[in-house]
């Protein structure tokens, strides 16, 4: 757990009631000075990450040019350590910004999921599946 002074010095970027912006050492993967990166605790796939910003705000369009450049290389780290760790073959990466797209922590997080050969029918789509009707666009030209 983080020590008092470090959580006093981090109060002015943190909310109190947010579970993103206080957590224990031992479940970060990655980190940076801008952002942490830790297991979902609903994973969708083996290996499912978030990569949070350590400040608290809730859209990527609140973040500064700073914590965007630090998101950015902890995604792509963590994407790295799956394509060798958990053989991952691709991935879909997801924000969910404001309640209407679903975003139910207000505190910026990134989806990395990892995607493995056979884990779905039919992966075609990916993100359209939201509306499944919308999702085979290829069928609709």
């Amino acid at each position: 757990m983080e020590n008092a002074e470090e959580n006093e010095q981090n109060a002015e970027i943190r909310h109190p009631t947010c579970p993103f912006c206080f957590f224990h050492e031992s479940g970060v993967i990655a980190a940076n000075d801008f952002a942490v990166a830790v297991p979902d605790a609903f994973p969708v796939s083996p290996g499912h990450t978030l990569i949070i910003p350590k400040r608290h705000f809730a859209s990527l369009f609140d973040a500064t040019e700073d914590e965007k450049t630090a998101l950015m290389v902890l995604l792509a780290e963590i994407r790295e350590r799956l394509r060798q760790e958990r053989n991952a073959e691709g991935f879909n990466i997801g924000i969910n910004d404001g309640a209407v797209a679903g975003q139910t922590v207000f505190h910026l997080h990134i989806h990395l999921i990892p995607r493995y050969r056979g884990d779905c029918p039919d992966p075609r789509g990916g993100v359209r599946k939201l509306f499944p009707d919308q999702a085979p666009y290829w069928k609709n030209r």
